[in-house]
Order: structure tokens, then C-alpha cells, then sequence
């Protein structure tokens, strides 16, 4: 293995795209900090920063400096923001409005970073951040945790957004679906990237099977965000005769945007097989009361929900989305069908018929995770961020 030099004083810039406080599109860069090389200084760029969370209470601890890109703003501050807008617009050809972004390229002209992550949600959105990065000869490497086959880039954006991807010292993508989907929208293959996991909050062993005497407990574990997660397409299958006279109960765990309109959604249809119970932190304590995972999923990465509840020995019935056709082999270690109600529903169904045989394909389930997927891909991810910095 190559020797790592000894340089001091490097320092990371991520700049992340969740719209969220937090997500566990997150996961992946944070839970490499403490595995970077001593003395690397860290800073983070986002629109917004609830410093009171407690994901960002703890990078506070780590002596990373958490920068806002868009803060509320004095009048004053509005005025003058106005007017150098005003004065980019006129003398910067094509010129595009975006308070975050200029701060951002401020930022690095001031003080250059050794390398600068850029942390997607899906893979493009950051890629403008990426190309402030290429435009001012700054390392950079792009994390994308998803790509959606019915949303491609903008026809104006493609050219600046092929050269930063090819100009990137990595392209990290959390499934190889994603990789090759990417490389499909853009017309090009990215030989600059590689497959990435990101880290789960439980280690892999099998949890008890919960008892079944007084029927069986699902669980869709998403965000409560309906054009990527689907939950409708559950609640039309749990509003059919069959699944009502069924002894089974639907929980949707998580929060999010469309929460409101997925419970009156329920309330609607008056489904009784149905609850609501929020986000919860802890797995483990999750899963010691569910049977099985729901995700329906219109677009994913590789959704942590799945390798979470596999990981423990549970029964998985998910969409052919993202990257769990990678992971899934209907009927052994999960079931899979495409994310609409008809397909959806046979998976439910397959399933369903081999309830008795839950525990097993859980079994199944948490040994695959065990021989395929890192057992930290954290440390993983910090290494090669360590072999990147020894090279600038």
C-alpha cells in the first residue's frame, strides 16, 4: 500500500445539497471525519443550517466550520446584495441570480481549499457548485446519491455539466444503476467513478422474528415524499377488500413534505389497517416489532431502509428502483416488482403466500448483506479521501 506523505494543513470544503436539516444522503461524508488524516481542517457549505440539530451540534464538535450560503439578511445586507447582483448581471455574460452560489465562489476565491466535496442528492444538482470548483482550478469529487429516469438535465445545462463530471478527481455513485444512468443522460462514460455505499445505523445480525399471533406488522420506512417514495401506491393496494380482511397493519415511518396530504389521503379511503408513528432514530428497536419492509419506491439510490431492515433479518418487498435489482433476488432474499400498484401488489402478494417462510429469507437477507456490501463504508470512503489529499 502506498505510504501516505506527511502534509499539514489541508483542509476539505463540503458543500451539501439536502434540503433537509439532515438525510442520510449525509451519512456517508460525516461518518468519515474522524477516520480523515489528523490535522485536516473541514468546513461546510449549505443554504440553510439548523445549528440545533443534533447531526450538526456534533460537526460542531469536530471542529467543522458550518458556513451558510443563504442566511437571513439585515435590510442592509438585502441592499447591498441587491446591488452587487445588479453589477454581476451587467458586466458577467449569462449571468444567473443565485445568492448561494456567488457566496459559494466568494468563498473559495478567498480561501482555496485543498479539495471540495460535493455532496447530491440527486446527480446534478450540485454540479453548478462543482463547476465554480473547475472554473477556478480547485480538486473537487462529486457524491450522488440518485439519479431518476424521467428527470434528465436541462438542455442548457448539459455542456458545463459534462465538463465538470469528467474534470472531477471521482465520481461516486451509491449503485451502479445510477452510475450507468448518469452515463446514459450525459452521453459520455464517467471512467473517473466508482460505487460507493454509505454506512447504516445497525450492524448486521438477525433479530428475533416478532410473533405473528396477533397478525402481521409492516413498515414503509421513507421520507413522506410521494414522487420519490411512493407511499400512495401502498395505500390504493391497502384500500382493496383483500388487504383490509387481511390480519396486517401498515405503518409508514418517517416524516416529510407531503405528510399532510399522505394522511388525508388514508383518512379518505378510511383505512383502519393503517398508522402513521413519525421518525424514529433507533433500528434495532424499530424491527424487533415489524415483520416486513415496504418500499415502493419511484426513484432511489440504494435506499439505506432496505439494507437496514435486511441487515437484521427482515423480509423486503421493494421497487425494481435504483439499485435494489443489484441487492434483491425475488423469492430469496427479498421480493422485488416495478413501482406501480398492479406490479407492486403481485410482490406483496408472492410474499404474502410465503409468509411462513419470513424468518428464512430474512436469514437470506442479512447473510447477503454480510457478503456483499463493506462492513464500514465509511472508513472506506475516508481512505480514499486520505489517498486523494496525499496526491494535491
Amino acid at each position: 500500500m502506498k505510504k501516505l506523505k506527511n502534509k499539514n494543513h489541508q483542509e476539505i470544503a463540503i458543500i451539501t445539497c439536502c434540503i433537509d436539516d439532515w438525510g442520510g444522503s449525509e451519512e456517508l461524508w460525516a461518518k468519515s471525519i474522524p477516520m480523515l488524516k489528523q490535522g485536516t481542517r473541514l468546513r461546510l457549505y449549505k443554504n440553510r443550517i439548523n445549528r440545533s440539530h443534533p447531526e450538526f451540534i456534533k460537526l460542531i464538535q469536530q471542529q467543522v466550520n458550518l458556513i451558510e450560503l443563504e442566511p437571513d439578511l439585515s435590510l442592509t445586507q438585502q441592499f447591498n446584495r441587491k446591488i452587487g447582483q445588479l453589477i454581476k448581471r451587467a458586466t458577467i455574460k449569462n449571468y444567473r441570480q443565485n445568492a448561494g452560489l456567488d457566496r459559494f465562489r466568494d468563498q473559495l476565491k478567498k480561501q482555496p481549499p485543498t479539495l471540495v466535496i460535493v455532496a447530491q442528492g440527486i446527480n446534478f444538482d450540485g454540479l453548478v457548485y462543482a463547476y465554480e470548483c473547475h472554473l477556478l482550478n480547485i480538486p473537487y469529487i462529486i457524491i450522488a446519491q440518485k439519479a431518476v429516469d424521467f428527470y434528465w438535465p436541462y438542455p442548457t445545462d448539459r455542456d458545463y455539466m459534462k465538463q465538470t463530471l469528467l474534470h472531477a478527481k471521482q465520481c461516486f455513485f451509491v449503485s451502479n444503476h445510477n452510475k450507468t444512468l448518469t452515463e446514459e443522460q450525459f452521453g459520455l462514460r464517467l471512467n473517473n467513478s466508482t460505487v460507493v455505499f454509505n454506512p447504516i445505523k445497525t450492524k448486521v445480525h438477525i433479530l428475533p422474528h416478532p410473533d405473528t399471533a396477533n397478525g402481521y406488522k409492516l413498515a414503509c420506512v421513507a421520507r413522506l415524499f410521494i414522487i420519490d417514495k411512493a407511499q400512495d401506491i401502498l395505500l390504493r393496494i391497502m384500500n382493496k377488500k383483500k388487504w383490509r380482511e387481511r390480519p396486517i397493519t401498515l405503518s409508514f415511518i418517517g416524516s416529510g413534505l407531503d405528510e399532510q396530504g399522505i394522511k388525508e389521503m388514508a383518512q379518505l379511503l378510511a383505512l383502519d389497517n393503517v398508522e402513521f408513528n413519525g421518525f424514529q432514530e433507533d433500528i434495532d428497536h424499530l424491527w424487533k416489532n415489524y415483520h416486513a419492509l415496504l418500499l415502493p419506491s419511484r426513484s432511489e439510490g440504494l435506499p439505506l431502509s432496505m439494507i437496514e431492515a435486511m441487515s437484521v433479518g427482515r423480509t423486503v418487498i421493494v421497487s425494481n428502483a435504483g439499485g435494489n435489482a443489484e441487492i434483491i433476488s425475488d423469492g430469496i432474499n427479498g421480493f422485488i416488482a416495478e413501482a406501480t400498484e398492479k406490479d407492486f401488489e403481485s410482490a406483496m402478494e408472492r410474499a404474502w403466500e410465503l409468509r411462513d417462510q419470513w424468518p428464512e429469507i430474512g436469514k437470506a437477507a442479512s447473510l447477503h448483506i454480510t457478503n456483499h456490501l463493506p462492513i464500514s463504508p465509511e472508513t472506506d470512503f475516508a481512505n480514499q479521501l486520505n489517498f486523494l489529499l496525499d496526491e494535491l
